[in-house]
């Protein structure tokens, strides 16, 4: 990969110095300004920010926050404690759910049943699918008198490594 991106180098830096070369004679050679011999500098550099954006190097990688929630009255249990646990549990799901689709995608399926130029039916479904490791618990807090919020993040780091992960893929 390096010897590659040197020979592309080379050759770019040849085209630019023989299309800079085919406008002057040997006298204006000579009177050719430092401004001029500096510009070499900037294909070099762009090259180089390319090549760090495309190896992902200089990629600033966000830390994703998911939020789930979960109603305790509706939850199986013997007693409210047990549905409070059970509400809790489902709220942690429903954030992992959200963390799911936002690295992996949300898949869309839908279904339209047309007759006589009339809609009869027309339904759609989301499907997420993947695999989540080091979502941290940021926080678990009741919101009103029936319901709880679980907040789950995946730093900075795991970001890149997932990210990493999908580019040797």
């Amino acid at each position: 990969m390096n010897k590659f991106l040197l020979v592309i180098i080379t050759i770019f830096l040849q085209s630019c110095n023989g299309n800079l070369m085919s406008g002057f004679n040997n006298s204006q050679l000579s009177s050719v300004s430092q401004e001029n011999i500096d510009d070499y500098s900037k294909p070099t550099s762009q090259l180089n920010k390319t090549r760090e954006l495309l190896d992902g190097a200089s990629i600033n990688f966000p830390t994703l926050t998911a939020t789930g929630y979960a109603v305790v009255s509706t939850q199986p249990g013997q007693n409210v404690e047990q549905k409070r646990l059970m509400a809790i549990r489902s709220a942690r799901m429903a954030a992992m759910r959200e963390l799911a689709e936002q690295i992996h995608g949300l898949k869309v399926d839908s279904n339209t049943t047309v007759i006589d130029l009339m809609v009869q039916n027309d339904t759609f479904r989301g499907i997420v699918s993947g695999v989540i490791r080091g979502a941290r618990t940021v926080r678990i807090n009741p919101t009103g008198n029936d319901t709880y919020e679980t907040v789950l993040e995946i730093d900075q780091d795991m970001v890149a490594y997932l990210f990493r992960q999908a580019q040797s893929m």
